[in-house]
This record gives structure tokens, C-alpha cells and sequence, in this order.
């Protein structure tokens, strides 16, 4: 088990001092229709995968997307990225029946989630700020296509 943790971490390191992104990881907040967590983490020069952990219709929500990364406007540090993920999420239906669905009834949903956006870092401190729009599609619970997941994020790099 030593060798197998060892490894990983050798492998984990190679691949962090390799990439030639402003930062290898950020931790920090998302807010927007659905407010939580955001982690992204780089692993390659314009690959990342990000997780979501946010609060919706009084439930939650975990995603993950897979990101390509590369370079806005010919500024230095400014990245644009697309990209591509799944989630599930438990929404309480007491709370939605106002807007959909119907009164009572909880919500486990499953779908794809698209992404497009627009990141800075900032050289002078480790922060990261970003907007995006994260449209989705359920296909199981409350099914149908949802374009209202855009959201500004800031993170703590490193």
C-alpha cells in the first residue's frame, strides 16, 4: 500500500511541476442561481476538471466537468474555457412546487452539463475569479433543459 501512495504522489507531483497553467488547483465559492463550492484542478497544460457542490431548490447538487483551457484576447492570465460534465442533485419539491413540479414530492435528477467561460489570476495574490454559464439537460427526476446556471466564482489558487 506505501509503494502504491508513494507512486501517486510522485506522479502527482511530476504532473503539477509540468504544467505551464497560472495556477495547478483552486478552492473557493460559486454564486449564482445555485450558490456552493467550486474545485478545479489542472491536469495538463489546458486540461481541468472541476467539481461543483451547490445548493439548489433547498436540496443539492454535485457536478463534474471536463475543461479545456486557452489563452483570451492575447492577455496573459486571462483564459477562456469550454467543457463538458455530468451531475446529480436531491431538490425538495416543497419548495419548487411554486415554480414546477408538484408539492411533496422530492427530486433525485441525473443529467449532462455543458460549460463556457471567462477566468482571470491574479499575479499580485493566489486568487482566481471567473463567470460562466453552465447550461444543463435531466434526463431523470424533473427532466428537461435548464439555461439558468451561470455564476461567478473565486477561488484560492495553488
Amino acid at each position: 500500500m506505501k509503494k502504491i501512495v508513494t507512486t501517486f504522489l510522485i506522479v502527482f507531483c511530476m504532473v503539477s511541476i509540468s504544467n505551464a497553467q497560472d495556477y495547478n488547483t483552486g478552492i473557493g465559492l460559486r454564486g449564482g442561481f445555485a450558490n456552493g463550492l467550486t474545485i478545479k484542478h489542472f491536469t495538463g497544460e489546458k486540461s481541468a476538471f472541476e467539481f461543483l457542490f451547490a445548493s439548489r431548490w433547498r436540496g443539492v447538487e454535485i457536478t463534474a466537468l471536463y475543461e479545456i483551457h486557452n489563452q483570451a484576447f492575447n492577455t496573459e492570465r486571462l483564459k477562456w474555457y469550454y467543457g463538458f460534465g455530468g451531475h446529480i442533485g436531491f431538490w425538495n419539491g416543497d419548495y419548487t412546487h411554486k415554480y414546477w413540479g408538484t408539492q411533496g414530492t422530492s427530486y433525485t435528477v441525473i443529467g449532462i452539463d455543458g460549460i463556457l467561460g471567462l477566468e482571470y489570476s491574479f499575479r499580485e495574490i493566489p486568487i482566481n475569479v471567473g463567470i460562466d454559464w453552465k447550461p444543463t439537460y435531466n434526463f431523470a427526476g424533473y427532466s428537461g433543459f435548464w439555461a439558468d446556471g451561470g455564476a461567478f466564482s473565486i477561488r484560492y489558487i495553488f
